[in-house]
Formats: structure tokens, C-alpha cells, sequence
């Protein structure tokens, strides 16, 4: 399967509100699956990062998320947060649809996700670990129209990759946790 085009910064569909998966025969959500598992790897050989992407990141309004944190690709459907630590932690997130710029965010430190696979099976991801808890916080926001440069902390909490890279213990010092 061909990778798609990831929506950018912008484009309405990026705000819109994903739609459970019901029926996990339907030839488009099966489709949905291998193109969002394609653009993911795309991704990744093409910048050098990208660890998920939500399918409303390209287009497809419908709940599922593929990931990949190093050991091949998997995918979260319909994921329900069932649980958030009262600790947080302050990040540079960034996004595949605004690859050039960092949002200062706030995340909670740790959570549990009830979901099912790409075939139905109910699933259950219990305290997670910081960096799959704030990754999966960021793709539930895509999955409901809402982009890391929503949550920014503040009007300081924008900047282009660019500059990061020049000033990275400047930025570094500014949070509790960077992704490495």
C-alpha cells in the first residue's frame, strides 16, 4: 500500500471529530489500516522520526491510531483513556502535520487506554509509561480534532525546529522531559 499525504497545520479535517470503527471487515477501514501503516513508515525513513499517526492525520475521520515504538507497527482502535495520573510533565512536542515547529505542552505523567485491535479484540494498555502515555495522549487529541498547538502552555511555547536545534539546552531547560 502506498503512503498517503499527511494533512498539515491548517487543513480543516484536522478538527474534526473521528468516528468509532464498527465494522472491522469494511474494506475501507482494512485499506484505512495498510495506508496509515505505509505513511508511518514513509514518515520515519523520510525524517528520522515518528513514533504513531492517527488516521485523521490523513484524512480517514475514523478512531485508530498506528505505532510503532520500535518493534514494528500495531494499532490502538477506538481508544478510550480510563485512567490519568494527577502528575504531569512538561514536553517539546512535535507533530508529522507541523514537522518544522515544537509546542511546549503539559501531559500527565502516566495513563491506561481500553481499546481494541485492528480485529476487534478488546485490549487494555495499563500505566503506561511517560512516553507511550504522552504519545497516546497526543494521537487521542488528533482523533478529536485537537492539535498539540492547542494545548501550548503559552505564547513563549512555540518554536521552529530550527531554532530548537541551535538552542537545545536553552529549550531542553525549559521542560521536565524530552523525547530522545
Amino acid at each position: 500500500m502506498d503512503a498517503a499525504k499527511v494533512l498539515l497545520l491548517g487543513d480543516p479535517a484536522l478538527r474534526d471529530r473521528s468516528v468509532e470503527v464498527e465494522d472491522f471487515d469494511n474494506a475501507a477501514f482494512r485499506d484505512g489500516l495498510a495506508t496509515l501503516a505505509s505513511t508511518l513508515d514513509a514518515f520515519r525513513a523520510q525524517r528520522g522520526f515518528g513514533r504513531a499517526i492517527s488516521a485523521a492525520q490523513i484524512g480517514i475521520a475514523m478512531r485508530f491510531i498506528a505505532v510503532n515504538l520500535g518493534q514494528g507497527t500495531f494499532f490502538v482502535v477506538n481508544p478510550v483513556v480510563t485512567w490519568t495520573s494527577e502528575e504531569t510533565f512538561t514536553m517539546w512536542d512535535d507533530c508529522m502535520s507541523f514537522p518544522d515547529l515544537l509546542v511546549r505542552v503539559t501531559r500527565a505523567d502516566s495513563m491506561s487506554l481500553a481499546y481494541v485491535d485492528e480485529n476487534g479484540r478488546a485490549k487494555t494498555w495499563e500505566r503506561m509509561g511517560r512516553a507511550e502515555s504522552e504519545l497516546l495522549q497526543h494521537e487521542i487529541d488528533h482523533l478529536d480534532g485537537v492539535l498539540a498547538v492547542d494545548r501550548a502552555m503559552d505564547r513563549e511555547s512555540l518554536v521552529l525546529r530550527e531554532v530548537f536545534e541551535k538552542n537545545r539546552g536553552y529549550y531542553r531547560s525549559l521542560v521536565d522531559y524530552t523525547i530522545e
